[in-house]
């Protein structure tokens, strides 16, 4: 009796484990499915380092997940120095600092920018858009051209003017 009670529950567990596995792989073929890192294009994935007090620092993590992108945000007090140690010139350092598919991006650069980055990729360490512009996204205002400039092995230039 208690052989068959013991098999019987064996049984029992494993196929609620494998109706349980079926039923998570038929969820992640469904566009509704949460996506994992894995499935975000090295383009598509950033990660943040930021004031945690930074509310901004999040608007602009949001603005950038509502248009397509994964973003890992990274509480760090200090991401001021790690943007220099990374080559950001320091009069030109954003709000927080961020790094997608092996360039920097300091600041609160909208994401069409950012596109046209990882698109062109051009032979340069970063770009950044210094300060905390009103028109910026994340921030309130909407009018007016933001200049956001590249960094690198051969200088500073400006990258957009938009």
């Amino acid at each position: 009796m208690t052989k068959t009670l013991t098999f019987r529950s064996m049984t029992a567990l494993a196929a609620a484990g494998l109706i349980g596995f079926a039923t998570l792989g038929m969820a992640a073929g469904e566009p509704d499915a949460p996506v994992g890192d894995a499935v975000f294009p090295a383009d598509r994935q950033m990660t943040i380092w930021r004031d945690p007090s930074c509310g901004c620092c999040d608007a602009y993590a949001e603005y950038m997940e509502k248009e397509g992108y994964h973003v890992t945000r990274i509480d760090d007090r200090d991401f001021d120095k790690r943007s220099i140690e990374v080559g950001v010139p320091e009069q030109g350092l954003g709000c927080h600092l961020a790094e997608i598919d092996g360039y920097y991006v300091s600041g609160l650069v909208p994401a069409d920018i950012i596109q046209r980055l990882t698109t062109e990729r051009p032979k340069i360490t970063g770009i950044t858009l210094p300060g905390m512009p009103q028109n910026a996204p994340g921030m309130a205002g909407k009018s007016g051209t933001l200049k956001t400039y590249a960094f690198g092995e051969d200088g500073i230039s400006v990258y957009a003017d938009e």
